[in-house]
């Protein structure tokens, strides 16, 4: 497997203390639009240090659920 292309390190929207999930949907489909090859969610540009073990998980999980697995296969 060759890693290629253009990566975005996303950051993670928070709203009144908690990740705001509807912002990172909005964040991701800007991503997949623009026609990234691929994101990297929950590094230090996504809060990492702030995240909770869970949300780190749920972050991850939202991103493919938000289509980005989908799209990056579909350029395979």
């Amino acid at each position: 497997m060759s890693i290629q292309g253009l990566y975005t390190a996303l950051i993670t929207p928070f709203s009144h203390g908690a990740v705001d999930y509807g912002k990172l949907k909005d964040v991701v489909e800007a991503q997949i639009q623009g026609g990234v090859d691929g994101i990297l969610p929950t590094g230090t540009t996504g809060e990492s240090p702030t995240l909770s073990v869970d949300e780190h998980l749920e972050v991850i999980e939202k991103v493919i659920e938000y289509g980005m697995y989908e799209a990056v296969k579909q350029r395979m």
